[in-house]
């Protein structure tokens, strides 16, 4: 079944690609068993593609803009593949935004695949799959891979750590636009975007985008780094997304002419990828029931004062693993 699998999603049948993203996004036992013996035979046909991270605080417009900027992409005879990230519903666990809703182009577009994925909770708005899909979309045979978070919280710092390429989309009509972003997103970001920038707000866009470049100016490291560009574009009316491609295109290369750049990017990748896989199973092993009850039994023991919060937690791991050895400090 998994060979047969793999050949359908090889040969680029769209239903044989759902049913295997739908496989890697599975929590059950035997799904994930299944999901790791198909990418297995997936993996020698993956790593051909440009990785894109998109993100930005709700209501910049990223989907407008991945819609636009993916159409731009298919024209130009790119196949492109979207892994929306929506937040969740709290009641089903759902998708919420539905982002196939918001991309109606490129959902239906023969040479393009949107995947809207529940955050489902997990650690910064990414799906939990979503390393993994991205897998099955290259070996599909999709050569650009947008992956959209959900913009909040901790998300750019996990989307950029599973990209080659991380753009970051800014608004200028957001009183001061530096204040609220971190230094860390700045850091993070290899393309800035000042998105919206069209009619009667182009001048304060590009007020805007020079102060960025004026911030990051004292960022940058020296000449031999990345320098992080700063371009007004709109997603609406595609202004300028010929601009922001051609600085991913840009960023690309500068990976590849540097020794083992993009290589060993994805090799650190995939590095961070394995702790995020033990730690995701560490923290599904405490919603087991009894540790659930021993969790419990121990926060009441802290409430009560019959132990200290180090002791709490060592009895509560001491129920994953009866005979804990002495971690270091």
């Amino acid at each position: 079944m998994t060979q047969q699998l793999a050949g359908s999603v090889l040969a680029g049948e769209r239903a044989a690609i759902a049913q295997a993203i739908t496989l890697v996004e599975s929590s059950r036992a035997d799904h994930r068993e299944q999901a790791q013996a198909l990418l297995a035979e997936l993996l020698p046909h993956t790593g051909s593609a440009i990785r894109i991270g998109v993100s930005g605080v709700p209501g910049v417009g990223k989907s407008t803009f991945i819609d636009q900027l993916g159409v731009n992409l298919i024209a130009a005879g790119h196949r492109v593949a979207v892994l929306a990230v929506d937040p969740s519903s709290a009641r089903t666990g759902g998708s919420i935004l539905g982002d196939k809703t918001r991309m109606v182009r490129l959902a239906a577009d023969e040479h393009a695949f949107v995947r809207p994925s529940p955050a489902s909770g997990t650690f910064g708005g990414v799906a939990k799959a979503t390393r993994e899909t991205m897998l099955v979309m290259e070996a599909a045979g999709y050569d650009v891979v947008l992956v959209e978070t959900v913009g909040v919280g901790q998300s750019e710092y996990v989307v950029a750590d599973m990209v080659d390429t991380f753009v970051f989309l800014t608004l200028a009509r957001t009183g001061d636009q530096l204040q609220g972003m971190k230094r860390g997103i700045l850091e993070l970001a290899d393309v800035i975007a000042v998105n919206k920038a069209d009619e009667q707000h182009e001048d304060e866009s590009a007020r805007a985008a020079r102060e960025l470049s004026g911030a990051l100016r004292f960022l940058r490291g020296p000449e031999t780094q990345w320098q992080t560009p700063v371009i007004t574009c709109s997603g609406l009316h595609n202004v300028n997304l010929d601009r922001v491609w051609k600085h991913v295109q840009r960023h690309r290369d500068w990976l590849e002419q540097r020794s083992g750049g993009l290589a060993a990017k994805r090799a650190g990748q995939l590095v961070h990828w394995t702790r995020a896989m033990v730690r995701d199973r560490l923290l599904a092993r405490l919603d087991a029931p009894a540790v659930r009850e021993a969790v419990a039994a121990a926060e009441a023991a802290v409430l009560a004062g019959e132990l200290t919060p180090d002791q709490a937690a060592t009895r509560i791991l001491a129920t994953l693993d009866p005979s804990p050895t002495e971690l270091a400090p």
